[in-house]
């Protein structure tokens, strides 16, 4: 390390008569008490020019490319250095410390610090400079009452009734900055009143000082002058001209129909006013408020069938009054093209050493009746064939399918649902229907068919609920060879995992999600669901003698409830947020019942792979301590390892590394169990309290490409403890035996 660093010294290379700036510091020399002193401190830090080069373990490496560079010392790397991290050295003779003093002293009186001083010093060395701003503090003055003043009634009225949850307290100190942002709070809460012309400059606050001499002041809130009066009366909307097919209005005239106090104007019609009318929160009458705007322009953007909302309001030439404005609100849609074709293409690697492309085709058909509705129809056709793997090489495995989704922008029910109960968006109602093939060679043919109907709606920006009231899947396998037969004989659970071919049930989803938008300091999402399956059918089902399991149509039927939770929170830090610490916690537990003894095998829990433990191959990692390659005369493999019991913990630092190249160091934690022990296992599968010493743990490097949110993820992890080994031989870290995990988008 100490070769490294002398490397990069520059000392050397800084001229004869110049210091570099290392930075400043600040003094405080208070004659009181000042509440929140670091943030004061922080604030007048933010101010002072101009910051010091960085630096890196005590060290100036982008001084030291900058340097190497400018003596023409450079190769191709160094050039690419300098390009990346070089810096223009900042010199003490940069510093402007008398402008920085005025400011800084400007500062305070806006925190109410007044007729305080600044002065300044240097700190020099032979090859480097810093600068110390001393800082006395007087008293700051502190508010006695606060009030509203020179405001013509009856927007005085208003503003009295706003300000009665203002900041603005007794005794806080005077504050330039809270007066602004009281300014435009003062402006938004009237703006949802209907003072469309109105703006936070028209109001200036005034401090008095004259009946005190003890630090004390008075504020008065005012009107400024020669405000138009346009701007202190509230608007009302006379009326809503919607046009669900242009985005700027045609120069030819055509007709408006009217429906609930709305004008639609289309030629031919496009999107029907009885089904786009409640999406549209804005109404005829109503007073001006941009939260009408919003909502309308989310709830139009939620179909899925515009590209723009555009909402201009423009106010109606009619001679003001004392007390109301007109307004005319146009809302033009630009929709998206009414067909679409999406085509993706995949490679897909399995931790049964099966790889293979994977191609699938989506034709979208937007608007299809006139209600918004969207249609998808996708087909796809994968093939996989494994390259090694002992018993199962040389086998292979083609798929292929179609799945037909037609999407409502509405509440379609048997019952009748108000739709002013949902505030935020209208619900959307979700029906599908697919088939899907399988022949996997030399072992069977599964034909499997799926449909649901249900709803997911969002209840506000972060909450999203889903229900499918009705979710059904039916499977058939088909020519099972000898080989297959012999691996379901040797293995009763999965046998009849497969054996129970009609799966019928309700599945509820509730979704927090609030790492949208902004990277706030500290974010979480939650995700829980529930699948209950079985219970109704039971009603319709036959059973001939009373021990056996019951059928519907011929088809033995499952019964289970499944629930789990996925909690996620990310911590990030450093200059604009740009590093990230972020956890996940994963916990699920399905419960056969009645008429099944075990999961369906589409319905168990798996770990291990790039969304999971990435130390392990995908699906390979327990269930408990088991060990996959112990008996070779057991070929599950092909059938990856699975429970009905699910742990799983991750911990990730994220952190930049140059353009869109990000980096991470990672460590995951979690394994699968069965609740009732499986024979073929041996004991070594079922849930205990000794569950954590059975978990697979592994850590590891990433490498992630984002562009604009599209993120490639390269992650190599090792694992340190393998529950599949001997107790004596789990704790190791196979560092020579890595996993390298391939996926789009971060794992959590």
């Amino acid at each position: 390390m100490a070769i490294s660093l002398q490397s990069c010294s520059i000392e050397k290379y800084i001229p004869e008569d110049r210091k570099i700036y290392t930075g400043a510091t600040i003094e405080i020399a208070p004659d009181s008490i000042i509440k929140n002193k670091e943030g004061l401190k922080k604030e007048l830090r933010s101010v002072i020019s101009p910051k010091p080069n960085s630096k890196f373990l005590g060290v100036y490496p982008s001084l030291y490319y900058y340097y190497r560079n400018e003596q023409g010392k450079t190769n191709f790397i160094s050039k690419w250095l300098y390009k990346k991290f070089g810096e223009d050295p900042v010199y003490q003779s940069d510093v402007r410390e008398l402008e920085i003093e005025d400011i800084l002293k400007n500062r305070l009186e806006n925190n109410g610090f007044f007729y305080s001083m600044v002065s300044s010093s240097f700190e020099e060395s032979e090859k480097y400079a810093s600068i110390q701003y001393n800082l006395t503090v007087r008293k700051p003055y502190r508010m006695v009452k606060f009030k509203i003043d020179s405001i013509p009634e009856p927007l005085k009225t208003k503003i009295e009734k706003i300000t009665e949850d203002s900041p603005l307290k007794i005794e806080n100190r005077f504050d330039l900055s809270n007066m602004k942002l009281e300014r435009q709070r003062i402006d938004s809460e009237l703006k949802y009143k209907g003072y469309y012309n109105f703006n936070p400059d028209f109001l200036i606050f005034e401090a008095d000082t004259n009946q005190y001499d003890n630090k004390k002041f008075d504020l008065y809130l005012n009107l400024k002058k020669n405000v138009p009066q346009k701007a202190i009366i509230p608007y009302q909307i006379e009326s809503v001209n919607v046009y669900p097919k242009r985005f700027l209005k045609d120069s030819i005239e055509v007709k408006a129909e009217r429906y609930n106090n709305k004008n639609y104007i289309q030629n031919p019609l496009f999107f029907k006013p009885k089904y786009i009318d409640k999406f549209i929160t804005l109404e005829e009458g109503s007073l001006y408020n941009p939260e009408n705007s919003r909502n309308t322009a989310r709830r139009m953007s939620s179909v899925d069938l515009y590209k723009y909302v555009n909402i201009q309001y423009s106010q109606i030439d009619t001679t003001l009054t004392d007390s109301i404005g007109k307004l005319k609100a146009d809302i033009y849609l630009s929709p998206l093209n009414k067909r679409a074709i999406r085509t993706e293409l995949q490679a897909v690697t399995k931790s049964n050493n099966f790889t293979g492309p994977n191609l699938s085709v989506t034709y979208t058909n937007r608007n299809l009746f006139f209600g918004g509705e969207k249609l998808d129809i996708t087909a796809n056709l994968g093939y996989e064939t494994q390259f090694s793997g002992g018993n199962n090489a040389g086998l292979n495995s083609l798929e292929y399918g179609i799945t037909g989704k037609l999407t409502f922008p509405r509440v379609i029910s048997p019952i009748k649902i108000n739709d002013d109960f949902f505030e935020y968006s209208i619900p959307k109602t979700i029906t599908s229907l697919g088939v899907n093939f399988l022949s996997r060679t030399q072992l069977y043919t599964l034909i499997s068919g799926n449909a649901t109907y249900g709803y997911t709606w969002k209840a506000n920006r972060f909450i999203t609920y889903e229900i499918n009231p009705v979710s059904l899947n039916i499977t058939e396998l088909l020519n099972t060879s000898d080989e297959f037969d012999n691996i379901l004989d040797q293995n009763p659970f999965l046998r009849q995992s497969f054996e129970q071919q009609f799966i019928s049930g309700l599945t509820f989803a509730f979704t927090y999600n609030g790492m949208i938008g902004s990277k706030d300091k500290t974010q979480w999402y939650l995700n829980s669901t529930l699948d209950v399956a079985g219970n109704s059918i039971s009603l319709f089902a036959s059973n001939n003698d009373g021990n056996s399991p019951g059928e519907l149509l011929g088809l033995e039927y499952a019964q289970y409830a499944k629930a789990d939770v996925d909690i996620r929170f990310h911590y990030n830090f450093g200059e604009n947020n740009d590093q990230t610490l972020a956890t996940r916690f994963f916990g699920g537990y399905g419960l056969p019942y009645g008429n099944s003894e075990v999961l369906p095998y589409v319905k168990q829990y798996f770990s291990g792979g790039p969304y999971s433990v990435r130390a392990f191959r995908i699906r390979s990692l327990g269930p408990g301590t088991y060990d996959g390659q112990a008996n070779p005369d057991i070929n599950s493999d092909f059938f990856d390892q699975t429970g009905n019991i699910r742990l799983e913990g991750n911990v990730e630092y994220r952190f930049p590394l140059f353009s869109f190249f990000n980096g991470a160091v990672f460590t995951d934690a979690g394994n699968v169990w069965n609740s009732t022990p499986n024979p073929i296992f041996n004991g070594t599968d079922t849930f205990s309290s000794n569950f954590i010493n059975e978990l697979g743990i592994g850590s590891g490097v990433g490498l992630r490409i984002d562009v604009q949110g599209f993120v490639i993820r390269l992650d190599l992890a090792a694992p340190i403890h393998d529950p599949a080994l001997p107790q004596n031989k789990r704790w190791n870290f196979q560092w020579d035996e890595p996993v390298l995990n391939f996926a789009i988008g971060y794992s959590f």
